[in-house]
């Protein structure tokens, strides 16, 4: 599903005054059946106590609330150990695994968990676009640092893709 649901909102620290976080750009899986990724998020930049309040509070609540994430380390350098976010704080797990790069675990206890592709901010638009679809397909095989690699080799990436089972564009 498209995170098409209301901006977060929180409170500005101090002021007492409430304002709305921008919608993330945001694409998960339709149905329960996937590969290793749930879908994509393409953050604004790289701070992430930034950007994971608006990520988490465009998720579904039904699983409960994000207790903790875990990210890559040379993805978001400066990330901080806990990040808050409207009415709680996420803890924040730092990994060095390649097989985490430019993804993100977003747990919500035991009632749920996403494992996020990350669009890097600076990815031009027709790509991050292409990346957050590709991550949503529900046949999608690859994880996100091979997905990434792929579409970062432009079109004969999207051959190899389509070869290892990858959707085609449509």
């Amino acid at each position: 599903m498209d995170a098409s649901t209301k901006p977060a909102e929180g409170t500005a620290p101090g002021d007492g005054h409430t304002y709305r976080m921008p919608l993330p750009r945001l694409r998960l899986t339709r149905d329960g059946s996937h590969g290793p990724l749930d879908g994509a998020w393409w953050p604004r930049c790289d701070a992430l106590e930034l950007e994971l309040p608006a990520l988490v509070g465009s998720l579904d609540p039904s699983a409960g609330p994000v207790t903790h994430v875990t990210v890559e380390t040379a993805a978001w350098p400066d990330a901080p150990r806990r990040v808050m976010a409207p009415g709680h704080v996420i803890e924040v797990a730092l990994t060095d695994a390649a097989a985490e790069a430019h993804a993100i675990t977003v747990d919500c206890g035991t009632v749920g968990r996403w494992e996020l592709l990350v669009v890097p901010p600076d990815e031009p638009a027709g790509a991050a676009a292409q990346l957050l679809t590709a991550a949503a397909d529900p046949g999608n095989p690859l994880s996100a640092p091979r997905l990434l690699a792929l579409t970062e080799s432009g079109l004969d990436g999207q051959a190899r893709w389509e070869s290892e089972g990858g959707a085609g564009p449509g």
